[in-house]
């Protein structure tokens, strides 16, 4: 919609993210470590991709932001649920590993990384909105409706 619909309000030259960069170590790292269920070895692939790549799926989105450097409420209301969410599904899994005494990172002793990776995934994209969800909660402490952002490094 954004290319076609409303492609007036789109900012080209401010959408600097290549990509390429986020999809192929997702695919990558999916090749390497998936989970071994009795599913085709397809379908395991593509879980583990839509895992890793669901945690880096916001990137795009905050370099935009990040070079726009102003960010409207209703959209900065959005990504801060979003981050509040990713910090509860991060809490899941701490509890998960807290409450099972870490037995619940390593399936029957099979020794492979799939529920790791994804503990890791979970930790990944929490960070990755943190740092967004402190500058949403300086805008409205500070009384600001629009959340401006530091200039990208």
């Amino acid at each position: 919609m954004m290319k076609f619909k409303l492609k007036s309000s789109y900012m080209a030259d401010l959408d600097t993210m290549h990509y390429w960069y986020l999809i192929v170590p997702c695919a990558v790292a999916a090749l390497f470590i998936h989970p071994a269920t009795a599913h085709y070895f397809f379908f395991r692939l593509l879980w583990a991709f839509c895992v890793y790549l669901e945690s880096i799926s916001v990137l795009p989105q905050l370099r935009l932001m990040q070079n726009v450097q102003i960010i409207e409420p209703f959209t900065a209301h959005y990504v801060f649920a979003l981050g509040v969410a990713r910090f509860l599904g991060c809490a899941h899994w701490i509890n998960q590993v807290y409450d099972t005494h870490g037995a619940y990172l390593y399936l029957a002793g099979r020794g492979y990384f799939w529920i790791p990776m994804v503990f890791l995934a979970e930790i990944v994209q929490t960070f990755i909105l943190a740092d967004f969800c402190y500058y949403y909660i300086k805008s409205v402490i500070s009384g600001q409706l629009l959340v401006r952002l530091p200039q990208p490094v």
